[in-house]
């Protein structure tokens, strides 16, 4: 499904960063991401994601070659294929939860159908993660756990292909770190999501099938 051949990434503050990497994602899979920081996880991630471009080598989507897609093209291939969980919840805080969750179909430009039959679906995933009560509230009004599965539902809401976490626990204690950690575990079995999660978290790492450990420019298996 995903294939990252080559990856070498620098910057003039911080060196190299990644170095020839490769690494091979199949479907279905869940693969958390591990090492120190400045390592490159984010780095990675956002050359996975199409927010940054790497110095060389090659990312393979499906079969296509997607690293040298122009502006237009890298957001159409993000909104259709890619969810995005990050540390911040970025909850817009004029908006219900609803309509937070809603906001990529409107990105997409959805025909009305389209958009109702979206609706439904996601309104499925929030009584699936236990947050249906909160959809007419806004983000002040609920809690960092719960601010963090409304994100998770607004990652899922355009049924993207594959869900890039970057450090989606950071923010939260125990309680909803473990209670985040599950849900994500339970969409990639559920509707076959293929789930890349960057963490510095071991608990939420040992949720996933492999683990890669970030080193050297290099990500290796532990």
């Amino acid at each position: 499904m995903l294939i990252l051949t080559n990856i070498s990434k620098s910057f003039i503050q911080r060196g190299i960063v990644l170095n020839n990497l490769h690494l091979e994602v199949k479907k279905g899979d869940s693969i958390a991401i591990t090492g120190p920081s400045g390592s490159g996880k984010t780095t990675l991630m956002n050359i996975i994601g199409l927010l940054d471009k790497p110095d060389t080598g090659e990312v393979i989507y499906n079969d296509k070659v997607i690293t040298n897609l122009n502006p237009d093209q890298a957001a159409h291939y993000r909104n259709k294929n890619i969810g995005f969980v990050f540390q911040d919840h970025l909850l817009l805080p004029h908006l219900t939860v609803l309509e937070n969750i809603c906001l990529p179909l409107l990105a997409s430009k959805k025909r009305k159908y389209n958009l109702a039959e979206k609706e439904k679906y996601i309104l499925s995933l929030m009584d699936n993660t236990g947050i249906t009560e909160l959809k007419n509230k806004f983000p002040y009004h609920i809690s960092g756990g719960e601010a963090q599965r409304v994100t998770l539902i607004r990652a899922l809401s355009n049924k993207p292909e594959l869900l890039l976490a970057d450090e989606p626990t950071g923010s939260l204690d125990a309680e909803n770190a473990d209670i985040l950690g599950d849900l994500m575990v339970e969409m990639n079995k559920k509707l076959h999501i293929t789930l890349i999660v960057v963490t510095h978290s071991m608990k939420l790492a040992e949720k996933m099938k492999f683990i890669k450990q970030l080193e050297g420019g290099q990500a290796n298996p532990t």
